[in-house]
């Protein structure tokens, strides 16, 4: 048995050290600062789609809440410290996803997360870019070619359907032989389901896609714009066929981001799923006043697997999960 052993090679290994090095030399250059915030939550990500560990702390809390859950993102602390005035600022840090386990997930990675104040999404997308070529450049990789579309866009050009008026059977349709349960999906499910099964398997693997203009149900943190009907200002960025970021021009409306909260946990109660606590502290922030900002999640073990052209997760890790 030989599973005591890393997975990544020595040089893959070394290559994330570099890519660490790049990542805060980056930033540094940019005058972004570096913080860290707790991997433990008094609160878990109500994201229907997202499942968080959770434990039990066991010592002395002075009154504060034993049940802790893993951090999912550092999104919501990171958002409290620009309610105070902390400025632009980024974490490299690990997360964890419960059940979210194969080729492109491991159930704790490396995600690095950054957020520009009085920028919007269309700026941040940019940014996102620039460093994934500095990744890319780094790794031996050509600089790949960019290629921006709306979300509405990239499921009439790939699969001919209009995801504004078309109908739900109209989407399962499009997944052609594509076999899944139907049971207890939402339109929002047959969307993801027709982008990662029909639309991401085809992206160029020279270039890197920019998908933005995505539906206000899949708004998640992300504003509105006006228009008719509204989008929500969210930018998902893919390197060929892997997703490797996720950015939004971030809301900073409590109500509406409690009400957003509330959706989400309605909709586990519908699914019989977990009900985590909303994060008070972040609603807490955002009524004191979190600036104008946008903000972008980019997974660091994909943008590595990138890099050095692995197909699986586990060949950018020292120990995935099932060496850990």
């Amino acid at each position: 048995m030989s599973d005591w052993q890393p997975a990544a090679t020595p040089g893959t290994l070394r290559l994330r050290a570099q890519l660490n090095a790049l990542i805060r030399a980056f930033f540094q250059d940019r005058h972004v600062l570096e913080v860290e915030t707790p991997i433990l939550s008094q609160a878990g990500n109500t994201d229907p789609n997202i499942a968080s560990f959770v434990l039990e702390f066991s010592g002395r809390t002075d009154g504060a809440p034993r049940m802790r859950w893993l951090r999912t993102s550092p999104e919501f602390a990171m958002k409290r410290l620009l309610a105070a005035g902390i400025g632009d600022c980024y974490e490299l840090g690990r997360v964890f996803r419960d059940g979210e386990a194969g080729g492109r997930h491991n159930p704790e990675f490396t995600m690095l997360e950054w957020y520009r104040v009085g920028w919007d999404h269309h700026r941040l997308m940019d940014e996102a870019v620039e460093l994934v070529a500095a990744a890319l450049e780094l790794g031996g990789r050509a600089i790949p070619i960019v290629h921006k579309t709306t979300y509405r866009e990239i499921y009439r050009q790939c699969l001919g359907v209009d995801v504004v008026h078309d109908p739900d059977n109209a989407l399962r349709a499009a997944l052609g032989d594509v076999q899944i349960d139907p049971a207890g999906l939402t339109r929002d499910d047959w969307l993801d389901l027709l982008m990662t099964h029909r639309i991401q398997p085809h992206l160029d693997a020279g270039t890197v896609t920019l998908v933005h203009g995505y539906p206000p149900s899949q708004s998640a943190l992300a504003r509105l714009t006006a228009d008719d009907p509204p989008v929500a200002q969210r930018f998902e960025l893919y390197l060929g066929p892997l997703e490797l970021a996720n950015g939004y021009h971030e809301l900073t409306d409590p109500q509406e981001q409690r009400r957003r909260f509330q959706r989400d946990l309605d909709l586990r109660a519908r699914r019989g799923d977990w009900q985590p606590p909303m994060d008070q502290h972040l609603l807490d922030a955002l009524d004191a006043g979190l600036p104008d900002c946008a903000g972008v999640a980019l997974g660091v073990d994909r943008l590595l697997m990138a890099m050095v052209g692995a197909a699986r997760i586990d060949a950018a890790l020292a120990f995935p999960f099932a060496r850990a």
